[in-house]
């Protein structure tokens, strides 16, 4: 498994593919398809603009990737060793001059709210919201070697919680790092969708109370298994629509018809998924697909690009296109350095 993913640098290949689907989707984000097509003409031959600017999703999914080196750096990666550089991580970009991306008001909350350093996180936590800014930053969680199950499952419904506290984000975020592993190790498209559901069963009442404290008692459930339990089946129904969609959907139709807008988050893991499952061998296309969409065009194209980049290694990007991305030193550092 290992030589696999060294060979075709799938961490280098994903977050690359990320950071193109988001510049790539990010001016089409807010349009419908027929205003798209009348801006970037047929869909399949949609270009990246000349300058590759990226949105808030690639920003914070370096966020979240610095964090998680800074606390695999200082040793066995833990709650309350990632819980802090993610704080300290999603601080700093709330008060980035450069955070002027059209971000989510949610993350803006939370993130106003994280600033207070005696404020436990769990009370930051923006508890109602499933917003797709919980998946589209959790690749990095699905990419790093070396981690359990357990660890893994932890840091990704961690990463999500600080901002958004909705089981359904949680399991979103756990189901997207997981697709992003699965797919660095070799497992072919045709069983992911599988993979996928049999994981959520296996988790539906599993409650990672040491990576999330007693943030289940911010909302109404009567007890935690209740409440990690309703995000697991929010996202168990949308991979039932997925795997309808990928056998029915015309690649011509706009992806969102068959499984959601993407602006939360287990619609923006299906349709993400959706878009790379309708051309696995043909990244460019499926990023094409995923940013000419009536919904949240570049967190759904960002999440596509992870997965197809994830599947197929670096060398799916051409070279003029990958070499002219925003934050290409920050991705390829992180790149780099877990796919050696």
């Amino acid at each position: 498994m290992t030589t696999t993913i060294v060979h075709k640098r799938a961490a280098t290949g994903a977050l690359i593919g990320l950071a193109l689907g988001d510049a790539l989707g990010f001016p089409t984000e807010f349009n419908d398809v027929p205003s798209i097509l009348a801006k970037c003409g047929p869909w399949q031959e949609m270009e990246l603009p000349a300058r590759a600017v990226v949105s808030d999703d690639t920003q914070m999914t370096i966020a979240v990737g610095h964090a998680l080196r800074t606390a695999m750096d200082r040793g066995v990666l833990a709650p309350e060793r990632l819980e802090r550089p993610l704080r300290e991580e999603f601080v700093d970009w709330y008060r980035s001059p450069e955070n002027n991306r059209a971000p989510g008001n949610t993350c803006l909350r939370a993130c106003d709210l994280l600033q207070d350093e005696g404020r436990l996180w769990q009370d930051a936590s923006q508890i109602g919201s499933k917003g797709c800014g919980a998946n589209m930053r959790v690749a990095p969680v699905g990419l790093a070697p070396g981690l359990s199950d357990e660890q893994r499952a932890g840091a990704a419904q961690l990463q999500s919680a600080l901002t958004h506290g909705h089981p359904t984000a949680l399991a979103a975020s756990d189901l997207t790092a997981r697709a992003v592993r699965l797919l660095a190790q070799g497992v072919g498209p045709a069983e992911l969708v599988g993979r996928l559901r049999s994981y959520a069963r296996d988790n539906r009442n599993r409650y990672h109370r040491t990576w999330l404290g007693d943030l289940w008692t911010r909302s109404q459930d009567p007890n935690p298994e209740h409440f990690i339990a309703r995000g697991w089946d929010e996202c168990l129904a949308i991979l039932d629509r997925l795997e309808e969609a990928v056998r029915t959907a015309s690649p011509e139709d706009d992806p969102c018809l068959a499984t959601g807008a993407g602006w939360i988050a287990e619609e923006a893991l299906a349709t993400g998924l959706l878009c790379f499952l309708l051309f696995p061998d043909e990244p460019l296309l499926a990023l094409r697909r995923a940013a000419c969409s009536s919904g949240d065009s570049d967190s759904i194209a960002c999440l596509t690009g992870a997965f197809a980049g994830a599947w197929l290694g670096e060398d799916a990007w051409p070279t003029a296109w990958a070499d002219r991305i925003e934050y290409r030193g920050d991705l390829m550092t992180l790149g780099a350095l877990w796919d050696a």
